[in-house]
């Protein structure tokens, strides 16, 4: 439990946005190429590199190998067998549907076809006579039909009643997804009340519904008018939806449409819980897997000095870090991502131990410490206070063998230097920096810059950080 926390706790934002990105690419795919032959393809390739996985865990290196080689070839497979399959997915798909549509794509149900191809044949006023069969066997009431096995499709119904078939002039018996018979011949009704308009096809629907409880769809040839007839009476269609409708009931299947848009959106939602699970599986795989070490030295950075002590000496100026992570993540590390920090706020006067802990240094996520060293850091602090002194001139080198140096004059005389107590404490005098006499001529003034050893000693506000000498020679025998 406490690895899968800090796995999580160490993620970056970027990391969030590549599984976000990338599990939503797999999602649309889901919800692009679903129902075709290529995504189930696709599927079985999944299930083989979850398979090698495991061969790679196990250490079997020959079956890690088949398997990988056999998922590269799949790939090419799907690329090149499907290609017309995947084209026509995303020719017949706009853009707005590529990126975020995720309304059912679903095959159309066997009644929607039924109802295009009626109302086209109505517009065509293309005739035609279709029968579902009910509980009652029309076996007996229908005559000289021709077996006809053929799966539901619109252009196989049009087919059918196509003018010039030779069974366009009979009857089409669907029962369940297919057309069982064609060029079927249906008793007529002998009923006297019909209007005139009403030709064969009508006498022919009404006569089978008179004798079954079959519902008969007949489309005219003269005004193109769709007419569901059913139980002894005939009914003028004009709206799909209401046609529909109509034989979702005689069917039986009325609330089957509202059941499988359940199952479509819950279909939705698992595939996209399972992207964000399997790439996010995928990306801990990759990203945590073939960790690399690194050393990495970072300085010591002090915080929450109390401003009236100085640091005077520490043991160590940079602390050495061994890390490791993800190659990638290893050779991202800037600089300014890695910091060692100590708390001073209750650290006193003189030498005081501070321990590193996996607190005191700064990582970037997803990066882990498995060492440092050294783990102890020694800082002696002093109290900081301001002290007058005066100026000596520190002189290197000699003068020529002729000359004597008979004058020298240091403005300012003295400075004020703020430092450490001990340290001050031990000084007495501030030296400028060194001085050559060889250098010298006859008189001159030279500006020099004061030598503050150590480097913790800084020149108070007021003071100047150089001084000017002036000096005077003159040759021996003078």
């Amino acid at each position: 439990m406490e690895k899968i926390i800090f796995l999580i706790s160490s993620l970056r934002w970027q990391d969030i946005v590549d599984i976000g990105l990338v599990s939503y690419i797999l999602f649309r795919f889901y919800i692009l190429f679903r129902g075709t032959n290529a995504f189930r393809v696709l599927i079985g390739m999944t299930i083989l590199w979850f398979f090698q996985q495991v061969a790679v865990s196990m250490g079997l290196i020959v079956t890690s190998w088949v398997v990988q080689g056999i998922v590269a070839l799949g790939a090419f497979i799907i690329i090149v067998i499907f290609r017309n399959e995947i084209r026509s997915v995303l020719q017949a798909t706009h853009l707005k549907a590529i990126l975020w549509d995720v309304s059912s794509k679903a095959v159309i149900s066997t009644i929607e076809i039924i109802v295009q191809s009626v109302y086209e044949m109505g517009l065509r006023k293309c005739g035609a006579l279709i029968v579902f069969p009910g509980k009652d066997d029309v076996e007996e009431v229908i005559q000289s039909g021709i077996p006809w096995k053929g799966e539901i499709s619109k252009e196989m119904i049009l087919s059918v009643f196509w003018p010039d078939n030779p069974v366009h002039d009979g009857a089409a018996v669907i029962q369940g997804d297919q057309i069982i018979q064609v060029g079927a011949i249906l008793p007529l009704s002998r009923r006297d009340d019909l209007p005139t308009y009403f030709g064969t096809r009508h006498r022919a629907a009404l006569g089978l519904a008179e004798a079954t409880d079959a519902l008969i769809i007949a489309v005219s040839e003269e005004r193109g008018d769709v007419v569901v007839v059913r139980g002894g009476t005939l009914k003028v269609v004009k709206q799909k939806r209401k046609l529909e409708q109509i034989l979702r009931q005689h069917k039986g299947v009325a609330s089957k449409k509202g059941r499988e848009l359940i199952k479509e959106k819950l279909m939705i939602v698992a595939a996209a819980l399972f992207s964000v699970i399997f790439i996010t599986g995928v990306w801990f795989s990759v990203s945590r897997g073939g960790d690399t070490l690194l050393t990495f030295e970072s300085p010591v950075v002090y915080l929450n000095r109390d401003p009236s002590m100085e640091i005077v000496q520490t043991s160590v100026n940079t602390v050495s870090l061994e890390l490791e992570g993800s190659g990638a993540l290893i050779k991202s590390i800037k600089p300014d991502q890695v910091q060692v920090k100590l708390d001073l706020n209750k650290s006193k006067v003189g030498p005081n131990s501070f321990t590193i802990t996996r607190e005191s240094i700064s990582l970037p996520p997803g990066i882990v410490l498995k060492g440092v060293a050294p783990t102890v850091v020694e800082v002696d602090l002093d109290v900081l206070i301001k002290k007058e002194m005066p100026v000596q001139i520190d002189w290197v080198g000699r003068l020529p063998d002729h000359f004597i140096l008979t004058e020298t004059d240091v403005q300012p005389e003295t400075v004020a230097v703020i430092g450490g107590k001990r340290i001050l404490e031990n000084i007495a005098t501030i030296y400028t920096e060194k001085v050559p006499l060889n250098n010298l001529e006859v008189k001159g003034t030279i500006s020099v810059n004061l030598a503050l050893t150590p480097a913790s000693l800084k020149i108070a506000p007021g003071s100047k950080e150089k001084v000017t000498i002036t000096y005077l020679t003159k040759l021996r025998n003078q």
